[in-house]
């Protein structure tokens, strides 16, 4: 008697399935670890080196008398740990780690073969999303508290903080989330360009240069409108609560910490609604 065997059951897709295959994508390109550290090291390498040179020009300096406000007074040892060229190298690496996890599916051609593994398209954007945020905010984490720890450990004669002085924990918080927002971002940029360079060149114009419109304190809702802008959020989020506030129209950090989330959900929705309704 001839036993006919039973016909296969295909197992239902779970999303640990999808999150498995997008970490292992990510993973399996030699340049992600590289570029990771890479510019990981050369954040905090400009951190730590805007601190030394501060570190020494202020050791140079006659000491103020007690009571006086000299330039040692003025120095914010809270800034060396968050230069801005420095983040918005952080901001670029980590958009560009999202552009290209979504952009390099329709670039390789790859995409049909992910949408008919997993036909659930939002369930792939989902997976994408969970690992780019993960590498992204162990990335922002790690270089934060290196560049805070570091810097403030070569100012320590000069004003140098902790975590416990006042916005200092929410500095490191803002600088580490502000890595997975732009990571995020990136991934919208990616699903709605879908070229591996356009996307990169639209999600940092977006993000770095499109600020720089507004910037002027002319005219009040010019300024506020910088104010829904990631690098203005992040630049509220590090400003040090002891020092004066110069600008004419300043950013609360309540409202940065709103904008920050904000890119974030955005990103996300604007990533599986490209995906999901757009032929491949």
């Amino acid at each position: 008697m001839t036993v006919t065997p039973p016909a296969a059951v295909d197992a239902p897709v779970r999303f640990r399935h999808p999150l498995a295959a997008e970490w292992t994508k990510l993973w399996s390109l030699r340049s992600t670890p590289l570029v990771l550290a890479v510019g990981a090291l050369v954040v905090i390498g400009i951190n730590v080196n805007a601190a030394r040179s501060n570190a020494a020009r202020l050791s140079a300096l006659p000491k103020s008398p007690q009571g006086m406000e000299g330039p040692r007074w003025a120095y914010d040892p809270l800034g060396a740990a968050f230069v801005d060229p420095a983040w918005q190298l952080l901001m670029v690496i980590a958009a560009c780690v999202g552009a290209v996890a979504l952009s390099g599916e329709y670039a390789t051609g790859l995409a049909r073969t992910t949408f008919t593994a997993v036909p659930d398209r939002g369930a792939v954007v989902r997976a994408k999303a969970a690992v780019v945020t993960a590498v992204t905010l162990v990335l922002g984490a790690v270089v934060s508290l290196v560049s805070f720890g570091a810097t403030q450990a070569l100012l320590r004669e000069h004003g140098g903080l902790s975590l416990a002085d006042p916005g200092a924990l929410r500095a490191v918080a803002g600088s580490a989330l502000i890595a997975p927002v732009c990571g995020l971002a990136g991934m919208a940029a990616g699903a709605l360009v879908r070229h591996a360079a356009g996307s990169v060149v639209a999600v940092i114009g977006t993000l770095l240069l499109l600020p720089a419109l507004f910037q002027g304190e002319t005219y009040r809702w010019v300024k506020e409108t910088g104010h829904l802008m990631p690098l203005s959020a992040w630049a509220a989020l590090v400003r040090n609560p002891g020092r004066p506030v110069l600008e004419k129209y300043p950013m609360e950090v309540a409202e940065a910490w709103v904008v920050l989330g904000g890119w974030a959900v955005a990103g996300f929705l604007v990533a599986v609604a490209a995906v999901r309704y757009r032929d491949v």
